[in-house]
Parts: structure tokens; C-alpha cells; sequence
């Protein structure tokens, strides 16, 4: 399954936090009616998970720019949506056949495990969670399962033209251009911008004498190394390629100005004094059609196929019996 699509369905594998989301299937009759947010084909949805869930979403919609308010009844429905949708799924592989090796589940538990110091922390993390590694094994043995059946009844079956794809390139342009690009290096002398007026003279003419070995032919990375009080000094001063907007706007108004191979004037920007010498430069572009193919086909795919998927759970849900105590949600 694509990298997309596999973010959409197992987010709850990035993070502990995430991962502790158990098992969707606790036995109805041991959970009162208060602990219960939905029940999906007589497997219950809980609170507890439904909790887990809405700190997911709210985490999501944090990195998207949005509130993360969790009164909204749109978010408890986004929520609960995914939790249903997921048991769906999961229920669907099952009647479909699909069995998950241990050894699978025993690779997501150890790339679980690595993210604490020892397996003392792991522990104790567990606790405080108040889940434990076999529900642990549960939710992913689920995530596993429902990874493996979209992928044959799914993914495996969506193709997508080539006239497609060159449609959507020739219609699409903007996606497809490379912004002008500048290869610089530097040499930085720091001074915080609030230092005492002395303090910036003795960087200008620390910067100054270094210039003035320039200007007799020394060699503008040899002098990085020996005075540059940048990390990028170890390389010579090499800052790599870099488009407008990515480094201070002083530097790149200079830095773009520059042909390659001239050297700056003493530029001021917030980090101190710079001296900078252009190395190479790539104008901006349109990336050609057979370079981008490839790639363009896995993204129009991972589209479609979660288009496909999202039908498939539409059709799961008309013969489904979901029962929802969750009244925030309309």
C-alpha cells in the first residue's frame, strides 16, 4: 500500500500514544452503557478508545494550523468515524480470511520498543497508559490485518492510464516547477543584533581582514574553515542549494544577486556579518513529464485507491448494525 494511504489508516502506529488504542473488540457484556461510544456488528467501541482517538485527531488538526477544539461535534465525529470505519475494515479481513504472522506483529512491536531507553520504560509507560503489550499486539495484529486486505481487494486493483497521467500534468503546471536555485557559500562572524555598537565594529573588522585576504588570492573555503563561526565552516563554508524564502532575506537578496563565482560585500543579517560567494545557480524550471511520470502515477494511485477504499466502507456500513451512544455527535 502507498505511503499516503498507509498514514490515513495507521497513524496509530507512529506514536505510543497512538499505538495504545487496543483492540476495538472488548466483550459487549463486561462494559456498561455509559462506557460505551458505538458498537459496530456486536464489537464495542469505548470511551477510553474513543479518548485515544480524539487526541489523535486533535494532534492532526494542530499540524494542519487548526484549533484542536475537541467540543466541536464535527471532531467527535471525525473521531468516531475512523474508529467505526476501522472496525469495518478489520471485521471484513477477517471474513475474507486474512491471518497476520507473528513475526509481523513481533517487527512492530520491536520498532515500538526502540522509541524507549529500555524495556523498564517501555513498562512503565504501559502503566501509566493502563494498557498492556498484549493489547498492545492486539491493535496491531488489526492494523496489519486491515493493511493487508486493502492492499489485495483494493490497492492491487486500481490502475491508472497514461493518458491520465499526462492529462493531469498538462492541466496542472503549477505542481510541476522548480524555483530558481543559488549554491552559496559564506563566511559569518556572529553578532547578536542588540550587541553594543563596539561589539559590531570588532566583528566588521574581524570580517574586514578576513576580506582583505580574499582580495590577495586566498581561497574563499580554506578561510571557512579557519574563520567562519558557522557550523557550515567544516565544510568550507557550503551551504548547499537553497530557494527564496529558505534562509534570511538579506543573505538571499545578495546571494541571488550574485553571478557565480563573485564574492559579497559585508552583509548584515540578524546572525552577524557575512561574506558570501556564489557557487552555482539553476534557473527555475518545468520538470519534464518523463521525470515526473513515475511519481505523478503513485500519487494519482494513492488517491484513487483512498477514494475506493472510502466507498468500500459506505458499503459496509449499509448491511452493518452500528449502534452510537455518543449524543455530541449528530
Amino acid at each position: 500500500m502507498q505511503e499516503k494511504h498507509k498514514r490515513t489508516f495507521w497513524a496509530l502506529t507512529t506514536a505510543l500514544a497512538l499505538a495504545l488504542s487496543a483492540s476495538l473488540s472488548a466483550a459487549t457484556e463486561k462494559k456498561p452503557l455509559q462506557d460505551k461510544v458505538a458498537i459496530v456488528n456486536g464489537s464495542v467501541i469505548t470511551k477510553a478508545i474513543f479518548d485515544r482517538e480524539m487526541a489523535s485527531v486533535q494532534r492532526q488538526l494542530l499540524r494542519t494550523g487548526r484549533p484542536p477544539d475537541g467540543s466541536q461535534p464535527d471532531t467527535k465525529k471525525e473521531a468516531l468515524e475512523m474508529l467505526i470505519n476501522r472496525e469495518l475494515l478489520y471485521q471484513e479481513s477477517q471474513n475474507k480470511g486474512v491471518k497476520i504472522d507473528k513475526a509481523a506483529i513481533d517487527e512492530q512491536m520491536k520498532t515500538l520498543k526502540k522509541r524507549f531507553t529500555d524495556d523498564a520504560k517501555f513498562k512503565e509507560v504501559l502503566s501509566k497508559m493502563k494498557t498492556s503489550e498484549a493489547s498492545i499486539r492486539s491493535h496491531f495484529k488489526q492494523g496489519l490485518a486491515i493493511q493487508q486486505f486493502i492492499d489485495s481487494e483494493i490497492a492491487q486493483k486500481v490502475t491508472i492510464p497514461d493518458k491520465d497521467l499526462k492529462e493531469y500534468y498538462d492541466k496542472n503546471p503549477q505542481f510541476f516547477k522548480q524555483p530558481e536555485k543559488v549554491r552559496a557559500s559564506h563566511i559569518l562572524i556572529r553578532v547578536a543584533p542588540k550587541a553594543k555598537e563596539a561589539q559590531k565594529a570588532e566583528a566588521r573588522k574581524k570580517l574586514k581582514d578576513v576580506q582583505k585576504k580574499l582580495k590577495k588570492g586566498a581561497d574563499f573555503s580554506a578561510l571557512a574553515k579557519e574563520s567562519s563561526q558557522c557550523p557550515s565552516s567544516s565544510r568550507g563554508g557550503d551551504l548547499g542549494y537553497f530557494t527564496r524564502g529558505q534562509l534570511v532575506k538579506p543573505f538571499e537578496d545578495v546571494a541571488f544577486a550574485l553571478k557565480p563565482g563573485e564574492v559579497s560585500g559585508i552583509v548584515e543579517t540578524n546572525f552577524g556579518y557575512h561574506l558570501i560567494k556564489v557557487i552555482e545557480k539553476k534557473p527555475g524550471s518545468v520538470i519534464a513529464y518523463d521525470e515526473v511520470k513515475d511519481k505523478l502515477g503513485q500519487h494519482l494511485k494513492q488517491d484513487k485507491v483512498q477514494k475506493e477504499v472510502g466507498l468500500y466502507v459506505e458499503k459496509l456500513k449499509e448491511k452493518a448494525k452500528i449502534e452510537i451512544f455518543l449524543t455530541e455527535t449528530p
